[in-house]
C-alpha cells in the first residue's frame, strides 16, 4: 500500500507539471476525497492567475469600456458621463450675454404681430431654446431639407446665419396660398423648393430680419440684410467649424401648423457690442452715477493746484551732486528771452516767457500744451 501510494503520488505530481509547462488538465482519479478536492483548489489556482508569479488581472468588458467613455446606450445621463463629459464641457462654456436673451425676447414680441399681419392668421412665436454651439456642430446637425439665409450686419461689418425647418415651409406656403386650416402640410422627400416656395420663405426672411434691426435698435443700431438663400449646408458656411457661435430657435405656431427657426450669429459678428451685452439691463452704466460725475466735475474746477515754472533742467552724475556744497553754483543754458516750460508735477501745461510785474518775477503765457494731453 505504501509503495502504490507513493506511485498515485508521483503521476499527480508529474500531471501538475506537464499542466504548468503548458499541457493539458489533469483528469480526476476518483470522486470526492481529499485528493479531489485538492485537484480542484489546484486547477481554480492556476486558472484565475495569469502571466508569472500568478498576478490577478481582469478584462473589462466592451459596454464598460463605453461606459467610461461615454458612448453607451446613447442616453442623456451617459452622454455626459465619463471622459466625453469633459471633453464636451469645453464645447457650450463659453461667456453669457444676458442682454442678448433681453434683445430676443423683444424679437419674439415683435415678430409676434408682424407674422399676424403677414399670415393673417392667429400666430404664437416662442423662445424655444437659446444656447452656445460650435458652428461646425450646428451646420452638421441641420435637419434637411431646410433653407438657410446667410445675412449680413452691415455696421458690425460680419455674416449670421438663420434656418428654417421644412414643416414651417410648407406651413407659410399653405397658409399665403389660401389652404384649409386643420390639413398637416406633406413632405415631398427628393423635391428641391420651387420658385414660389423659395420667394415666399424670403418674404418671411426679409421680415424676421426687419425685426431684428427693430429689436436691436434700442441698444445699438444695426441692419440686417439678406445676402443669399440656400439649400446646401455646405455652401452657407460663415465661420470655421470650431468657432463659437449663439444660437437661437425660435417656435412659431400657426393653430395646429408650425415650424421652427434658427437664428446663429457668430461671436465674433457680436464683438464690436459685447461689451453692451455684458449688461445685465437696458441702460446700465457699470456704476456710472452722472450727477455724481457732473459734481465731482464741479469740484474739481475749484480745486487749488500748484504749478512750477522750470527755467530748465541740468543732467549731472551722482559724484557731482554730493560734492555740491553750499555756494556751489549750477549752471543753466538758458537766456532771459528764451521760452520756459509751466508744469504740474512731471506734466507740462504752458509754455511762456519770463519776466518782470510790479517788482515780481512772473511767465507770460505764449502756448498751450494742454490740448496735446488730450490727444494722448
Amino acid at each position: 500500500m505504501a509503495d502504490g501510494e507513493q506511485t498515485d503520488d508521483d503521476k499527480l505530481a508529474a500531471e501538475w507539471a506537464a499542466m504548468s509547462e503548458g499541457g493539458e488538465k489533469p483528469a480526476a482519479d476518483a470522486a470526492g476525497g481529499d485528493g479531489a478536492d485538492a485537484e480542484a483548489a489546484a486547477w481554480a489556482a492556476a486558472t484565475s492567475g495569469e502571466g508569472e508569479g500568478g498576478d490577478s488581472k481582469r478584462v473589462l468588458s466592451q459596454e464598460e469600456i463605453d461606459s467610461l467613455l461615454g458612448f453607451g446606450g446613447g442616453t442623456n445621463k451617459e452622454e455626459n458621463s465619463g471622459i466625453m463629459a469633459l471633453i464636451n464641457s469645453a464645447l457650450v462654456n463659453y461667456e453669457r450675454l444676458p442682454m442678448l436673451e433681453v434683445v430676443f425676447d423683444r424679437l419674439v414680441r415683435v415678430l409676434t404681430t408682424s407674422l399676424r399681419n403677414f399670415t393673417s392668421e392667429n400666430v404664437e412665436v416662442s423662445l424655444d431654446q437659446m444656447t452656445s454651439v460650435r458652428f461646425g456642430d450646428f451646420i452638421n446637425g441641420i435637419p434637411l431639407p431646410a433653407m438657410l439665409a446667410v445675412f449680413k450686419a452691415e455696421e458690425w461689418d460680419n455674416s449670421g446665419l438663420m434656418t428654417v425647418d421644412s414643416a414651417l415651409i410648407y406651413s407659410i406656403v399653405d397658409v399665403l396660398l389660401g389652404g384649409r386650416r386643420g390639413n398637416t402640410s406633406m413632405r415631398i422627400e427628393g423635391r428641391a423648393y420651387t420658385t414660389i416656395e423659395r420667394k415666399l420663405v424670403e418674404r418671411l426672411i426679409r421680415l424676421v430680419l426687419t425685426d431684428m434691426s427693430a429689436a436691436f435698435d434700442p441698444l445699438s443700431p444695426v441692419t440686417f440684410r439678406l445676402d443669399r438663400l440656400e439649400t446646401n449646408p455646405r455652401f452657407a458656411t460663415i465661420a470655421r467649424p470650431a468657432n463659437a457661435a449663439m444660437l437661437c430657435r425660435l417656435r412659431v405656431d400657426m393653430d395646429d401648423r408650425g415650424g421652427k427657426i434658427d437664428i446663429l450669429v457668430p461671436y465674433a459678428t457680436l464683438e464690436p457690442i459685447r461689451e453692451l451685452l455684458l449688461q445685465m439691463f437696458m441702460g446700465e452704466k457699470f456704476g456710472r452715477d452722472s450727477i455724481w460725475e457732473t459734481h465731482l466735475g464741479n469740484e474739481l474746477l475749484q480745486t487749488n493746484m500748484t504749478v512750477q515754472a522750470v527755467l530748465d533742467e541740468v543732467t549731472a552724475t551722482l559724484g557731482d551732486v554730493m560734492n555740491w556744497q553750499p555756494g556751489s553754483r549750477v549752471l543753466l543754458n538758458v537766456k532771459p528771452e528764451d521760452t520756459i516750460d509751466v508744469r504740474a508735477g512731471e506734466q507740462p501745461l504752458f509754455r511762456g516767457k519770463m519776466g518782470q510785474r510790479n517788482g515780481h518775477i512772473s511767465v507770460r503765457l505764449e502756448k498751450s500744451l494742454i490740448e496735446k494731453l488730450q490727444d494722448m
